[in-house]
C-alpha cells in the first residue's frame, strides 16, 4: 500500500471513529470544546511521535521517551519553583536547561547504541528505568509547584490560546505557504522531467487540505471563553506541535541529515559504503528525540501547572503506536512525520472517546495495547505484501 493510500485509509478510519463516537456521546464529541481539548491532548503524543519516526526509520527504537519526558519536565519545574531565584531570567533558563538536558541524555543513549554497539531496545529500556528514578529523586516523590504564570501559557490553559485574529492570520499564512510550496514543487518536477499527477487531482487534494486548515481554525474559534463570546483560537500546544511537525518534515526531506537517516534505515551497510557516518546519524536521531522529550515535558508541566513523578508513564507506547499507525515501518527506511501526527490524533481520539463514555482507565489501557498490537501486525502484513 502506498503512503498516500495509507494516509487516506487512516483519514477514513478517523472520520468513522469521530462519527461513531459523536453518536455514542449524544453529540458531545464533535463540540468545539471537546475538539479543542482533543487537539491539546494530541500535542504531547504528536511531538513524541514526530521524533519517534526518525528513530524507527533509522532502525532503532526508544522505550525511554516517557521517562525522559517526566525527568526533563520535573527539572524544568524544579528550576522554576525551587532551584533558581525568581527573576526575569528564571523561565528562559529553565526552558533552555531542560532542552539541553534532553539533548545530552538522548545523545548519551545514542552513543551507547552507536559506539557501544548495544541494542537500542536494551539501552532505552535502561533509560526508561533510570530516568524515572531520576525524576523521583529530584522531587522525592513530591508534586513540584507552583510554576511561573508565563509557563502555563504553553499548556493551553485558560489563557494558552492565541485568539481569533491571530488564528485566522496563521491559518491564512499556512494556506498560502502550502499553495506556494506545492506549486513550486510541481513546476520543478515538470522542469526536470519527473512525472506528475494530473492537475485536477492535485488541485482537488490541495483544495481539500486548505479547506481542512480553515475548518480547523473555524472550530478552534468556535470555542469561547467561559460566560462570553470571545473566541479562544488555536491552543499554544497545538502551535508547538505544528512547528515541530513542519520543522522535522523539512529536516527529513530537505537536509543532508534527513536523507542520511532514510539511507541508513534502508540499508546501514550500503549507507556506510557510500561514506555516510552511520554512528553519527544514530547519535543524532537519539539526541533529537531527547530534545523533543524535553519539549513534551515542558508542555505537560505547563498543562498541569505542576510536575509529578508519574508524568509521561506509558507515553513511549503511545508514541510508537502513533508512528506505526501513521505509516512508519518497524523494519526501518519508511516513515512520515505527517502520518505520525495523524496517528497521534487517532490514538487520542480513542482515549478521549473512551473517557467521554465513562470507560475505566484499566480498560482504556487494554484497548490502547490492542491498538498497538494491531498496528504492528498491519505494518508486518503490508511489508510482506510489498515484498511479494
Amino acid at each position: 500500500m502506498s503512503a498516500d493510500r495509507r494516509t487516506l485509509v487512516t483519514l477514513a478510519v478517523l472520520a468513522m471513529m469521530w462519527l461513531v463516537l459523536n453518536r455514542l456521546t449524544d453529540g458531545v464529541f464533535l463540540t468545539p470544546r471537546n475538539l479543542a481539548n482533543l487537539a491539546v491532548q494530541s500535542s504531547v503524543v504528536g511531538i513524541l511521535a514526530c521524533g519517534m519516526v526518525l528513530v524507527i526509520v533509522a532502525r532503532h527504537i526508544d522505550l525511554s521517551v516517557g521517562s525522559l519526558l517526566g525527568f526533563t519536565g520535573m527539572v524544568v519545574a524544579a528550576l522554576q519553583a525551587e532551584w533558581l531565584p525568581e527573576s526575569g531570567w528564571t523561565w528562559p533558563v529553565a526552558l533552555i536547561g531542560a532542552l539541553l538536558l534532553g539533548a545530552a541524555l538522548g545523545a548519551w543513549q545514542g552513543a551507547w547504541v552507536a559506539y557501544g554497539r548495544l541494542p537500542a531496545f536494551v539501552v532505552t529500556l535502561a533509560g526508561l528505568l533510570a530516568f524515572r528514578g531520576a525524576a523521583w529523586l529530584v522531587s522525592d516523590g513530591r508534586t513540584v509547584s507552583p510554576l511561573l504564570p508565563q509557563h502555563a501559557l504553553l499548556g493551553g490553559g485558560i489563557e494558552g490560546f492565541v485568539g481569533a485574529r491571530w488564528s485566522w492570520i496563521l491559518g491564512a499564512l499556512g494556506v498560502a505557504a502550502l499553495v506556494g510550496l506545492r506549486t513550486r514543487a510541481r513546476a520543478r518536477r515538470i522542469r526536470v522531467g519527473v512525472p506528475v499527477r494530473p492537475l485536477p487531482a492535485e488541485v482537488f487534494e490541495l483544495a481539500s487540505v486548505c479547506a481542512g486548515i480553515l475548518a480547523f481554525v473555524a472550530v478552534m474559534n468556535a470555542y469561547t471563553l467561559p460566560r462570553s463570546d470571545v473566541a479562544r483560537g488555536i491552543p499554544v500546544p497545538v502551535l508547538i506541535l505544528i512547528a515541530v511537525a513542519v520543522g522535522l518534515s523539512v529536516l527529513a526531506r530537505s537536509t543532508r541529515f534527513g536523507r542520511h537517516v532514510f539511507a541508513v534505515g534502508g540499508s546501514p551497510q550500503a549507507a556506510e559504503r557510500v561514506g555516510i557516518d552511520v554512528r553519527r546519524v544514530s547519535v543524532g536521531v537519539f539526541a533529537l528525540m531527547g530534545v523533543l522529550c524535553a519539549v513534551a515535558g515542558i508542555v505537560t508541566t505547563a498543562r498541569l501547572e505542576a510536575a509529578t513523578s508519574s508524568m509521561g508513564t506509558l507515553a513511549e507506547l503511545q508514541a510508537i503506536a502513533a508512528a506505526v499507525l501513521g505509516g512508519t515501518s518497524l523494519a526501518g527506511g519508511v516513515g512520515s512525520v505527517g502520518g505520525a501526527v495523524l496517528g497521534a490524533i487517532v490514538m487520542q481520539t480513542l482515549d478521549n472517546g473512551m473517557v467521554l463514555l465513562g470507560i475505566s482507565s484499566p480498560a482504556r489501557q487494554i484497548c490502547i495495547g490492542g491498538v498497538l498490537l494491531v498496528a504492528v501486525w498491519l505494518d508486518g502484513a503490508l511489508r510482506r505484501r510489498a515484498e511479494r
